[in-house]
């Protein structure tokens, strides 16, 4: 259930089962959230972006015409595009979350984020990209190491805000014509950590840290 004053792509990353199962609670703390999305069709396809701040006010929207050679490599894309307008668009010290619709994808991505951020925890392997993502995979990990936090979330592509700008980038193309935004979020005294906290230290989940008790 959306929470008044909190953004939509928030809420939709506190409800994902990728950062509870993944990460401790503390993950759930971003300024920043990004959506994207991208679809492939044989007479073409194509991107999708959504950007937004902690307190739901909105940075940015995409919705481009785009030729991929399948769907998989598509979502890459798309994900390469959202971060590469988020990193114009922030600080470096943002703490980002991720949505994608791909869990493949959001694994990836998080395996990377971990990596980057010499967990001890971090899982090892190779990350399997699809074949023709290459480029845009090491593009995604640019965008990772640039930012000091980031982790992604899988969600149902019928949730995902971005879903409807990469299938109908025709119909949604006036999007890509909002005035550029450089945002910074409002205030919230969860992400540096002063509070949400258990008496352990530990944060607590986004249901009691940062929710009224009538939510």
């Amino acid at each position: 259930m959306a929470v008044h004053g909190r953004s939509t792509l928030r809420d939709l990353f506190d409800d994902a089962p990728t950062p509870h199962i993944a990460h401790p609670p503390a993950t759930h703390r971003r300024h920043y959230y990004v959506a994207t999305d991208g679809s492939y069709r044989a007479d073409g396809g194509g991107l999708g972006a959504v950007i937004e701040t902690r307190d739901g006010t909105r940075v940015a929207r995409l919705a481009l015409p785009h030729a991929a050679p399948d769907n998989n490599v598509a979502e890459y894309r798309a994900l390469h595009l959202g971060l590469d307008v988020l990193a114009a668009r922030a600080p470096r010290s943002a703490r980002v979350g991720v949505l994608v619709d791909l869990d493949q994808l959001a694994a990836n991505v998080n395996r990377a984020a971990l990596k980057n951020a010499g967990d001890d925890w971090a899982p090892g392997g190779e990350v399997a990209i699809p074949s023709g993502s290459e480029y845009h995979w090491r593009g995604v990990e640019a965008r990772i190491a640039g930012f000091p936090d980031l982790r992604a979330a899988s969600i149902d592509g019928r949730e995902n805000p971005a879903h409807p700008l990469a299938n109908a980038p025709e119909e949604f193309a006036h999007v890509n014509r909002e005035a550029d935004r450089c945002v910074r979020p409002a205030a919230d005294h969860g992400v540096n950590g002063t509070t949400g906290m258990s008496k352990n230290g530990r944060g607590l989940p986004p249901s009691r840290a940062e929710r009224r008790a009538s939510d």
